[in-house]
C-alpha cells in the first residue's frame, strides 16, 4: 500500500485534459505532475518512438508493447516513490489510454491488451480517473487551432479511429464505474476545470 493518491486523466485527442490538470496541480499541495508516456528520460525516449510521425509502419502489437514498457519505467522510477512519500500525483493518462486506442480502436482486444499492461502495473491502479468525454470532430478542431500543441502520429489517424477510441472510453466506463468518472469536455475551460476540481477534492477528502 502507497500512503499518495493517484489520479490519472484521460480523453480523446483535443479533450483539453493537460490544460486542466495543470491547472488543477496549480490548487494542490504536495503534489506531482506527470504524463504517459513519458515523465522520466527512458519513457520520453519511447514516446519520441511511439509519436513519430515517420513511424508509420509501427504494427499495432508494437505499439501496445511500447506503451507498456514506457509505462512500467514511469511507474517504478517516478509514480511509485512518489506516493510511497504520501504526494497527490496527477498522472496525464494512464493505462486505460492502451485500452482505448491499442485495445479496442486498434482491434488488439482489450483483454488482450489489459494482460499485456498487467505485467507492467502489478495490479497498480489509480483511485480516480477522469475521463474527459468530447465528439471526436471538436477534438480535432482544437488541436489544429492549437498551434503550439504536439502533433503526434496518433493525431494523424482517420476520423473513424477517433471515434473508435471514444466508443473505448465509454466501454471503460462500464467496466470501472466505481473508479471512472466522465466529464463533459465540451464547455470553456473555466467550466471544466471547476467540475474537475470539485471531483478531485471530493475524493481527496474521502480518502
Amino acid at each position: 500500500m502507497t500512503n499518495g493518491t493517484f489520479i490519472t486523466f484521460e480523453g480523446p485527442d483535443g479533450a483539453g485534459k493537460s490544460t486542466i490538470i495543470g491547472m488543477i496541480a496549480n490548487q494542490l499541495e504536495n503534489t506531482l505532475l506527470t504524463r504517459e508516456p513519458g515523465g522520466i528520460d527512458i519513457a520520453e525516449q519511447i514516446r519520441r518512438v511511439i509519436l513519430d510521425k515517420n513511424n508509420t509502419a509501427m504494427d499495432p502489437r508494437t505499439e501496445a508493447l511500447l506503451y507498456a514498457a514506457a509505462r512500467r519505467q514511469h511507474l517504478i522510477e517516478r509514480v511509485k516513490p512518489a506516493l510511497d512519500e504520501g504526494k497527490i500525483v496527477l498522472c496525464d493518462r494512464f493505462v486505460d489510454s492502451s485500452l482505448a486506442y491499442q485495445g479496442y480502436a486498434r482491434g488488439l482486444g482489450m483483454d488482450e491488451v489489459w494482460k499485456i499492461n498487467q505485467f507492467a502495473i502489478e495490479q497498480m491502479l489509480p483511485q480516480l480517473t477522469i475521463y474527459f468525454d468530447i465528439e471526436p470532430v471538436l477534438g480535432l478542431k482544437r488541436i489544429n487551432k492549437n498551434k503550439g500543441r504536439e502533433i503526434n502520429r496518433l493525431d494523424l489517424e482517420d476520423l473513424e479511429f477517433h471515434h473508435r477510441v471514444r466508443e473505448g472510453y465509454q466501454i471503460l466506463l462500464e467496466r470501472f464505474p466505481n473508479r471512472m468518472v466522465k466529464i463533459d469536455a465540451s464547455g470553456t475551460v473555466e467550466e471544466v476545470f471547476q467540475q474537475t476540481l470539485q471531483l478531485v477534492k471530493e475524493k481527496l477528502a474521502i480518502l
